[in-house]
């Protein structure tokens, strides 16, 4: 068993337009992550079935082809390996919860969403 306090964990400044906080357990990962308008997460797909809870703001994402956007107070649910994009359409806060485990994350291979689009 662990505590974590969101607002005392290091937030990774991923680049210059999203930031994000996580937590790994041994099944799952977890993270809040910040986006600001115009953020571009490009296509990619993972392992991982994912949960997207938006708090505030808007996040536009294409699941192939599709297009759904996700408002505050929406959750959106990704199977695993379905390829999918997501563009902020506002400065928004979210959470996202992975299972499982984002390895990539944890390595910090991840290059996919380091680089700004």
């Amino acid at each position: 068993m662990k505590l974590y306090k969101w607002d005392e964990m290091p937030e990774e400044q991923v680049h210059e337009l999203l930031s994000r906080r996580f937590i790994s357990g041994e099944q799952m990962t977890m993270a809040r992550i910040f986006l600001k308008k115009g953020c571009l997460v490009p296509t990619h797909n993972h392992e991982s079935e994912q949960l997207t809870t938006v708090f505030t703001g808007a996040l536009k994402f294409l699941l192939d082809g599709k297009e759904v956007v996700v408002r505050g107070g929406e959750t959106l649910l990704i199977p695993a390996f379905m390829h999918h994009s997501a563009e902020a359409i506002e400065d928004t806060d979210e959470m996202d919860v992975f299972s499982p485990i984002r390895v990539d994350w944890i390595e910090g291979t991840d290059d996919y969403l380091r680089a700004k689009a």
